[in-house]
């Protein structure tokens, strides 16, 4: 039964990740551990009962309705405090009573696996994730400016690039690559701190409050690697900009390397001080787009194969096509859908997969055909006029092939209702102008971001327009 417990509760952690803001995850849900899966209850252990309390008023029936949706049948969720103490004294009724086959022993109030307890981190080490390495981070043409220089910064610290600025949407690797970063550093006996914007605005805060803000800086400025997450949030906070000018002074002019991560680039983080922003360029800014079809592939392959997992390259390319927005979602799907497989005795198949993922998928209002066209014409700087008539220039028939291929994926118009749609065209030019936009966005990385941006707003915007 422990075995099944850690399978669901990592399912279920996949899916909250990709859902909840980052600094509540991180907080609240990633050092949560499974502890029994039993008689219709899964028990979760906690550190504390703060954290107990706010699992059980945030999220207890979120977690109940992913359980069900996994398991196929009701499931209640327990969360509990879970001590290293309570933790053998579990184990060792446990090993007792298996011979007697006594199944009713209450369980401990319990907080993390002994194994997690046995090394305490070092300073340096305490918030580097061993797990994420630059051998494990998987290369793709939406990615290979940002791991050759992230490369380049943990093997010569301070003389590459320094700043390094890592910038990119939601789950695509930039925490991966500044834990990576943090890990070759440690390697080398550097003194390596990584913080998210948020921590480090709390420190300040509480050094604040406690009259130590020399505590505060020696701790961020005696490092030979400084490593922040999400810098943005440092915007519109006076305070924070300040100490981080003066602590981003110290440490460049100490010669120490430092690595900032953001979901923009600076010029775009415009309630940043200018002073700031411009610090920020002093080295290389590299962004990070979202993985083509082959590197979503990779990217499952190797996860695949990271789990001890023999998963058949049709299921692979069936997530991949799926799941097209961040490799977080992409690691999540695939442990739902390895989960589900096991859990219900059933081989992979591509009908599976899709049931599987089914409550993961967005539940996407119907969007109106206009929407669409108006969408587009907006985005391209055409009318809606244009995109209708015969024209076949190349700054209106690109548009027009975008147009369709949403009106097919997004609208679920047939092709004739298309055809109709767009000045009156054959079903065999809109069949031609679709298939190639569904070829060209795996290939053309500009064409993907333009199409993903039309998805996000015509979703954003969900109100369908009138005719």
């Amino acid at each position: 039964m422990e075995k099944q417990a850690v399978q669901v509760w990592q399912t279920v952690l996949g899916q909250l990740q990709m859902e909840m803001p980052k600094a509540a995850f991180d907080t609240w849900v990633r050092d949560t551990r499974p502890v029994d899966l039993h008689d219709g209850k899964l028990v979760v252990g906690v550190h504390n009962a703060y954290a107990r309390d706010w699992l059980e008023s945030r999220l207890r029936s979120t977690v109940r309705r992913k359980l069900a949706g996994l398991l196929a049948r009701p499931v209640d969720v327990d969360f509990v405090v879970w001590t290293e103490e309570s933790l053998a004294r579990r184990q060792g009724q446990e090993e007792m009573a298996a011979p007697h086959g006594n199944g009713h022993d209450q369980p401990s109030r319990p907080r993390s696996h002994a194994r997690t307890a046995a090394l305490p981190p070092s300073h340096s080490a305490a918030a580097i994730n061993p797990r994420y390495t630059f051998e494990n981070f998987v290369v793709g043409s939406n990615n290979r400016l940002a791991h050759a220089a992230s490369m380049a910064v943990a093997e010569n610290p301070a003389n590459a690039y320094n700043p390094l600025f890592l910038y990119g949407g939601v789950g695509l690797g930039k925490t991966h690559l500044l834990h990576a970063i943090g890990n070759a550093c440690l390697a080398q006996g550097l003194v390596v701190r990584y913080v998210s914007s948020e921590e480090f605005t709390n420190d300040l805060i509480n050094a604040i409050r406690s009259h130590d803000t020399e505590a505060f800086r020696d701790k961020y400025r005696k490092v030979d690697v400084l490593l922040i997450d999400d810098i943005q949030f440092i915007a519109g906070k006076e305070s924070t900009q300040e100490e981080f000018f003066h602590t981003f002074n110290t440490l460049h002019g100490q010669n120490k390397q430092i690595v900032l991560t953001s979901d923009r680039p600076p010029k775009a983080l415009v309630t940043l001080e200018e002073r700031l922003r411009s610090r920020f360029e002093w080295g290389l800014t590299a962004d990070i787009q979202p993985p083509d079809f082959e590197t979503r592939v990779a990217i499952l392959r190797f996860k695949a194969e990271e789990a001890g997992k023999t998963v058949p390259m049709e299921i692979l390319e069936t997530i991949a096509r799926y799941m097209h927005t961040n490799i977080r979602e992409l690691e999540g799907a695939l442990t739902r859908v390895l989960a589900y497989a096991e859990l219900r005795g059933m081989p992979l198949t591509p009908q599976l997969v899709e049931a599987a993922l089914a409550d993961m998928l967005p539940r996407r209002q119907e969007i109106a055909p206009e929407r669409i066209l108006q969408a587009v014409a907006e985005a391209f700087g055409i009318s809606v006029e244009r995109l209708r008539s015969k024209s076949r220039a190349h700054k209106v028939a690109l548009p027009r092939q975008v147009a369709m291929y949403l009106l097919r994926e997004d609208a679920k118009l047939s092709l004739p209702q298309i055809g109709e749609l767009l000045g009156g065209r054959d079903h065999t030019t809109v069949k031609y102008g679709y298939e190639k936009i569904a070829d060209k966005i795996e290939s053309d990385e500009r064409l993907r971001r333009d199409v993903l941006l039309l998805r996000e707003k015509l979703y954003r915007h969900s109100t369908p327009l009138r005719a």
